[in-house]
């Protein structure tokens, strides 16, 4: 390991950009170059702004962000290092020859939803599982989920979410869908009025009106959810303010606000779903509702986009009042997450496995991101390619049923926009998903998928 090394940063005091986003930069920079090598100790946070003639706040705030996207690692300790893993490679150009239309042996799936789960710490999921052994068999397990487990996800939101929360106002559920079922079994009654974004998350239609719910469409721009002509009687409302499903959008802090403000007006709760909120690339996160007005949000999250949807173990974060209120009727419906998978988990939180994981992942989603960025930006106008494990292709309404089609001919599997409309449908278009397939066939797809569109009909 090579020792701590001097930084020739070069910060601008004249420049929009703000020092801390400037020097965020000149680091990205340089370890894409090699002058900055995996395993290279850099300065203290302290060393740097004395160096930089700057507040210690900047230097500490830029390591965070590059915390947050993979690049720096931390040793208890020990100080900041370069994360020891493979930086993303920048967009280059590409010369594509189309291939004959023969589908391969094996079907290239951008469709959304899936994560990548074939590269994982093997020794830490054994070690887990070899932990949870231990727990011995309960008769009546808290419907709030094991104490230990809470206080780690409370921890861990506080440092990934910027939330300050206690076990107190957090249960362990067994997913998203399993969370919105809880949300449903306290907040809604027959004919209650659930809104739900369209075009949306179908699991969130199907269990608010498995629950008795007459479900809203509640309208969504490039930005999220439209906040002006919301219904002044609905119960609850569904959203995805982190990373829009589908269709990307990041809802903007002044609408965030307005949302909040509607909420209160109406006595309605917001149920914000932050399912891939982990995975951020060039943006800095914007806080969670739940945060800005803990009040009146309840905020979902799951392992299953960020380890697997195997583990089946999520999160939710309310008030403590209607946290107890929704363990009461969990224990009354026999609801329950599994004692064993929760202490798995909790060992890989406790022993930092699931922040490496992140962070390993944050690295390789975002090579994804810019091959599908690289590949299909100059054929089509891509909506939510800053965050998630999705981006939205544009297209015209009447080229989208014949590209699916001619992509599955040629061995692509794509999905499109229609099936997440509850009404009429506005926004047309691919919904591309890069995480479960390979780095190698995310550019295949993407190189056949990409000569569709420039030889489709207009």
């Amino acid at each position: 390991m090579r020792t701590s090394v001097d930084l020739p940063v070069s910060l601008s005091r004249d420049s929009a950009e703000p020092l801390t986003a400037q020097l965020a930069d000149w680091l990205r920079r340089a370890m894409l170059d090699g002058a900055l090598a995996p395993g290279e100790r850099l300065p203290s946070t302290r060393a740097l702004a004395a160096q930089l003639e700057v507040s210690r706040t900047v230097v500490t705030e830029a390591y965070q962000q590059l915390y947050a996207e993979g690049w720096l690692d931390g040793r208890h300790g020990s100080g900041t290092f370069v994360a020891d893993m493979e930086a993303p490679t920048p967009p280059h150009e590409t010369t594509y020859v189309p291939a004959p239309p023969t589908p391969p042996a094996t079907w290239i799936d951008l469709t959304a939803g899936e994560p990548w789960v074939r590269d994982y710490d093997r020794a830490a999921w054994k070690r887990a599982w070899r932990k949870a052994a231990d727990l011995p068999p309960r008769a009546a397990p808290d419907p709030h989920g094991l104490p230990r487990l809470r206080e780690l996800l409370a921890d861990h939101l506080r440092r990934a979410r910027g939330m300050a929360v206690g076990p107190e106002n957090i249960l362990v559920t067994r997913g998203t869908g399993n969370g919105l079922d809880l949300c449903a079994l306290a907040l809604l009654g027959g004919g209650a009025r659930a809104g739900v974004e369209d075009p949306g998350y179908h699991v969130a239609r199907t269990v608010f009106a498995a629950r008795g719910a007459e479900i809203v469409p509640c309208p969504v721009d490039e930005d999220g959810v439209i906040v002006d002509g919301l219904p002044a009687d609905l119960r609850v409302l569904y959203t995805t303010p982190a990373h829009q499903y589908p269709l990307g959008g990041r809802l903007p802090i002044p609408r965030r606000e307005r949302l909040l403000a509607w909420a209160r007006s109406t006595g309605a709760t917001i149920i914000e779903d932050d399912y891939d909120a982990e995975f951020r690339y060039d943006v800095a996160p914007l806080p969670a509702l739940y945060g800005l007005d803990p009040s009146r949000v309840v905020l979902l999250g799951t392992l299953s986009k960020t380890l697997t949807p195997d583990v089946g173990v999520g999160w939710l974060v309310g008030d403590p009042e209607l946290v107890a209120r929704i363990a009461r009727l969990r224990r009354a419906v026999a609801d329950r997450t599994s004692g064993p998978v929760q202490q798995a988990v909790s060992t890989l939180l406790e022993r930092g496995d699931l922040d490496r994981h992140l962070r390993r992942m944050r690295l390789e989603y975002a090579r994804r991101r810019a091959a599908v960025v690289e590949l299909l930006g100059p054929v089509c106008r891509l909506r939510g390619d800053t965050a998630g494990l999705h981006v939205l292709a544009e297209l015209p309404a009447a080229v989208v049923p014949a590209l699916v089609e001619r992509a599955r001919e040629r061995g692509v599997l794509l999905d499109s926009t229609g099936r997440h409309h509850h009404g009429r449908e506005r926004l047309h278009g691919l919904v591309i998903g890069y995480g479960s397939a390979s780095l190698a066939d995310v550019r295949r797809g993407c190189r056949i998928l990409a000569d569709l569109i420039k030889n489709a009909p207009r």
